[in-house]
């Protein structure tokens, strides 16, 4: 990703708010985890929504509050600095340009691999940081959130009565797994008053590619994510529950049985609003198709693809293109 000169506010797409629903608001599926029916609810939220809350975690609350810290102390810093641990080509800090196509929003970003070394070093030019104390909260706080993910595919597995229990989450924990971790932020914008009351967009609707999406953000509005009859409910905000998404490799790999869900970020006129992502990926080489024992006798929705032949198809398109459906089995008949 290339940091180009900041866009001036007028560039920015808006999202007319009369399209929300308020009476939805509070639709979002809730998962105790600690309970013993939480299997069969997250089978039916990746059913219906894509998207679920998760209460009752293991992850330590000083691992998030140490992470937000540290992420706070980045951000805060003067964007000539900032600059310096980028651009993200793939990796680092991007401000405002959202993949190489043209899609622009009201949002900064570090990006960074998961199961490979990265030049925290880029850091160090930034007075206030320790490169080393920033390594160590990211590994903290990916470490337990991993460890959140696979037991959720684990538990979705067993929903769906795979025998192989671990059919997904032994994508995320193989050493070459392609996972990434990225922290958004999105600065507060009182310019939106210019646009009667819409809202710009700090990251536009899409889909994530990956197998699944691990969020959190601080105490901030903004999230919204679109349900089948076409409505977009925002979620409202919660700092110490998580919110998962279905990914597309996962909606492929259950021949659409659950889908990915399309999600959205609007800015917020008076607060910032930090947001911390684990995009579980699998192997680059790794074969995404229908798993055989979810067909039963039905016709494969979706060709045969490979991990890293998706990313780059993924990276080619705009961000709210629908990218699977090139490889769609009725798409290329």
């Amino acid at each position: 990703m290339v940091v180009l000169t900041t866009p001036s506010i007028d560039h920015f797409p808006i999202v007319d708010n009369s399209f929300i629903d308020p009476s939805l608001f509070n639709d979002v599926p809730i998962i105790d985890l600690s309970e013993p029916d939480s299997i069969n609810l997250i089978v039916k939220a990746c059913e219906e929504f894509g998207f679920f809350k998760v209460i009752n975690h293991d992850v330590p609350m000083e691992f998030i509050s140490k992470l937000e810290s540290e992420a706070n102390k980045f951000f805060s810093s003067p964007l000539s600095e900032k600059l310096k641990a980028g651009p993200a080509e793939p990796f680092g800090y991007g401000n405002k340009q959202i993949g190489p196509n043209g899609d622009i929003g009201w949002v900064e970003h570090i990006l960074v691999p998961t199961n490979s070394e990265f030049n925290y070093q880029k850091f160090a030019s930034i007075s206030s940081l320790n490169p080393d104390n920033i390594r160590a909260a990211v590994n903290d706080y990916v470490t337990e959130v991993k460890k959140m993910a696979c037991e959720v595919l684990e538990m979705l597995a067993e929903g769906l009565k795979i025998h192989q229990r671990n059919v997904f989450s032994k994508l995320l924990m193989d050493e070459k797994s392609d996972s990434v971790f990225r922290v958004n932020h999105y600065a507060s914008c009182s310019e939106i008053d210019e646009f009667n009351g819409n809202n710009v967009i700090g990251f536009g609707e899409h889909t994530d590619p990956q197998i699944i999406s691990i969020l959190r953000s601080n105490n901030t509005s903004g999230l919204q994510i679109l349900l089948k009859n076409g409505h977009w409910i925002s979620v409202p905000p919660d700092p110490i529950s998580f919110f998962i998404n279905v990914g597309d490799s996962l909606q492929v790999m259950t021949n659409g049985r659950f889908k990915s869900v399309k999600h959205r970020v609007l800015t917020n006129s008076v607060k910032s609003r930090l947001s911390m992502i684990y995009f579980g990926g699998p192997p680059l080489n790794e074969k995404i198709a229908p798993l055989p024992s979810l067909l039963e006798g039905k016709d494969s929705l979706y060709k045969e693809f490979t991990w890293l032949e998706y990313k780059k198809s993924a990276y080619k398109s705009k961000l709210a293109d629908n990218r699977l459906v090139m490889f769609e089995k009725m798409a290329n008949s």
